[in-house]
């Protein structure tokens, strides 16, 4: 089957879908752990190329940029994901009720005394994992002529 060079309808459905159950996974192994879990990142960015690859997103800026976008909303979800699954478990509220009752600045605050520098950097190389494999797939053999 030769590659396609046009991506498929149902590739950015695909990747939401993914994106949102990888978040989910996420948080639900971060609050077992009582872990930030933050080495799931560069999983992340591999989950998210693979269902690009999967859906026959030609590879190339667009599949990179996709990917990097998918992998750091992955990481941004899952975070706050956990941030509300912790501050609810007090209040005895699920994570996703959570999360709708506390704001982005609050958010922010628990993250910033939560996430330190390994996790950053974890989450920076989830983002860079992503772009380049997102650039890299098969390519035709040059021409012999």
């Amino acid at each position: 089957m030769p590659p396609t060079t046009h991506p498929r309808w149902y590739a950015l459905p695909l990747l939401a879908l993914g994106a949102a159950g990888f978040a989910a996974a996420w948080m639900l192994l971060a609050l077992a752990l009582d872990r930030q879990c933050a080495w799931l990142a560069p999983l992340a960015a591999l989950d998210m190329v693979l269902l690009l690859r999967m859906a026959r997103w030609p590879a190339g800026p667009t599949r990179a940029a996709w990917a990097a976008v998918a992998t750091a909303l992955v990481i941004v979800a899952a975070n706050f994901l956990i941030i509300a699954g912790q501050v609810g478990e007090n209040f005895g509220l699920r994570p996703w009720e959570s999360a709708c009752l506390i704001g982005p600045h609050y958010a922010w605050l628990l993250a910033g005394l939560a996430i330190d520098r390994a996790d950053l950097l974890l989450f920076a190389s989830g983002v860079l994992a992503a772009t380049w494999a997102g650039f890299s797939g098969r390519r035709p053999a040059p021409s012999t002529r």
